[in-house]
């Protein structure tokens, strides 16, 4: 009888629901009171092994990670057997990543993806406080500056306040903006000069071209005509070698003027500008000394003296290029113009007393080399 309850019980079908849960049957019934008969008979036999096996069976109940499922019911062949361990369906394993539609993490990573996004969103937080403070002190700092300059301006304007003069320099500056002012006269006279004469230029090509023609459609007047139109095609060969020499003359003025010249006066104007600035925070510092010497006043009295100190530094500095710069444009502006004025009066006394050799000589002497005829490149007219 023991071994027919052992072998019941060994291939019992042990049915799972939809929710992982068994089910309880008829025969679990009749297993437990054989079971307790059983026991109550081998007490009586003496057999405690068979006894305590059986009990143990009982009570602690069937493993389902050990058990199997029998699919062609009771009694199937053992080809039909799944182990319940293989089955990882929804009736036996719960997704612990959801639950009642919301997403349940796992445990420990909850706490991990959480600490992961604030620390995430903390240094980009901190990263965008960072640079707008920075942007606040940058604009801060610039409109300080502007309202110290402004103030300053204004009381120079005004008469109220004092300016920091370099006599020397100041007229040195002057000289040379009066300087540029004429020098851009000549070179607008210099280009009204080079497109007359390159009209005058082009009608004479155009009646020695004329004269030409008359001379072979005219037998009466062949002789007077050929010479007209030698004479006008000499005219227009040595037109275009002054035109040459102007144009070259020309170019160099306008090197001069709006390059060297302009560089200069940039530099000076970025000086001017340090010298405003660091008036304005001499003013500044002056006037917070008259104050009272307290700890604030005593801490922005020293935050005063540094920014003093570094705008004196850049005035300085500034001051010295400027006076450089003044020394070296006046050196280039005396040779740029002893060459180019010695050309251009060459070139002119030439051209005018009709020796067409000493024109071909004057180009040859600054390196002029004229465009040859026919050439595809734009005419000097339209370089300008």
């Amino acid at each position: 009888m023991a071994e027919s309850i052992m072998s019941k019980a060994a291939t019992m079908e042990i049915p799972i629901n939809s929710n992982g849960d068994t089910r309880a049957l008829p025969e679990d019934d009749s297993l437990e009171q054989a079971a307790q008969g059983q026991w109550r008979i081998n007490e009586k036999v003496g057999n405690p092994t068979v006894t305590r096996d059986l009990q143990q069976v009982m009570v602690s109940g069937p493993n389902l990670n050990e058990t199997s499922i029998v699919s062609g019911g009771y009694g199937g062949t053992a080809e039909g057997i799944i182990p319940t361990s293989s089955i990882k369906g929804p009736a036996i394993h719960l997704n612990p990543g959801y639950l009642g539609g919301r997403r349940i993490p796992a445990p420990g990573q909850g706490s991990t993806m959480h600490h992961s996004s604030t620390s995430s969103s903390a240094m980009a937080e901190e990263a965008t406080r960072g640079v707008a403070v920075e942007k606040f002190d940058i604009m801060k700092k610039w409109g300080l500056n502007t309202y110290k300059c402004t103030k300053q301006m204004i009381s120079e304007r005004f008469g109220r306040g004092s300016r920091t003069v370099d006599l020397e320099l100041e007229a040195q500056i002057d000289v040379l903006r009066d300087t540029k002012r004429k020098y851009e006269n000549v070179l607008r006279l210099a280009r009204a000069l080079t497109n007359h004469f390159y009209s005058m230029v082009q009608t004479q090509h155009a009646l020695g071209d004329t004269f030409a023609d008359l001379s072979q459609k005219s037998p009466e007047l062949r002789d007077e005509f050929g010479y007209n139109a030698e004479t006008q095609k000499l005219l227009c060969k040595n037109g275009e070698t002054l035109l040459g020499a102007i144009n070259f003359f020309v170019s160099s003025i306008n090197t001069l003027v709006n390059k060297t010249m302009e560089d200069t006066l940039m530099t000076i104007k970025m000086y001017e500008n340090a010298r405003l600035e660091f008036d304005a925070y001499r003013a500044d510092l002056e006037e917070l000394n008259l104050g009272p010497r307290d700890a604030v006043t005593l801490a922005r009295i020293e935050t005063a003296q540094n920014e003093y100190q570094d705008h004196k530094d850049k005035y300085e500095r500034l001051r010295s290029d400027v006076s450089v710069k003044l020394k070296f444009l006046e050196e280039n502006k005396v040779k740029v113009m002893h060459k180019q004025l010695l050309l251009f009066h060459n070139a002119i006394s030439a051209y005018f007393a009709g020796n067409q050799q000493q024109l071909e000589q004057t180009l040859k002497q600054f390196n002029i080399k004229l465009k040859p005829p026919g050439s595809d490149k734009p005419s000097w007219l339209e370089e300008q």
